[in-house]
């Protein structure tokens, strides 16, 4: 059943699915570590201990670094297909909730906040709606797509359809899982078919 007045709702995640902030966050931590990044692996878990960040910390001090000193959030290569498969949805009918937790870390909300809307608007990514959440169950979604193996199974756990784009960080998780934005729309269109309007004439 549609979520939201009849419409088919799909809450997106940004990080690591729609934004390759490994890919990005890998060239802040080897300037920050003053390291050659073919020294940082691309194989990485959550908490990058695999890049040598000792603890969550350490990680904070990293992210602090990355928002305000080099822009992180405005500055990720977006991941190839995200855009224009999100433009097809929305042509299509679906509407496009971003949900993304880059206000975990306090007293610089307003760079990370900024970045995020440059970057979706110089990226064309539409969206009807642009949630800062953490507890991504209580945003309401028909689907949802995210990498975070936590928020995979939190959604799930809450009888959501929760598609895990798949990465290094969440190797363990179980299906539905999309490796590219092509799958993501042949399982969003397998779940949630846009209804079809009117009836067959007699």
């Amino acid at each position: 059943m549609p979520s939201d007045k009849g419409e088919i709702v799909v809450g997106v995640d940004l990080d690591g699915v729609c934004a390759d902030f490994y890919a990005r966050m890998r060239e802040i931590a080897a300037e920050w570590r003053e390291v050659g990044i073919e020294t940082l692996t691309t194989d990485v878990s959550y908490g990058l201990a695999e890049w040598g960040i000792r603890d969550e910390d350490h990680y904070r001090q990293l992210h602090r670094f990355a928002v305000t000193q080099r822009d992180l959030f405005e500055t990720c290569s977006p991941i190839k297909g995200a855009a224009t498969t999100l433009r097809r949805l929305s042509d299509e009918g679906y509407r496009i909730r971003i949900i993304t937790h880059r206000l975990f870390i306090n007293f610089f909300h307003e760079a990370s906040v900024r970045q995020t809307i440059r970057w979706l608007d110089k990226h064309g990514v539409p969206y009807r709606d642009l949630c800062f959440m953490g507890e991504k169950d209580q945003v309401g979604a028909d689907v949802y797509i995210d990498d975070s193996p936590d928020n995979i199974d939190g959604l799930r756990a809450a009888g959501h359809y929760a598609i895990c784009f798949a990465n290094s960080a969440n190797k363990g998780i179980a299906a539905p899982r999309a490796r590219k934005w092509d799958d993501v729309y042949a399982l969003i269109k397998e779940r949630c078919p846009m209804p079809k309007i009117g009836g067959s004439e007699g």
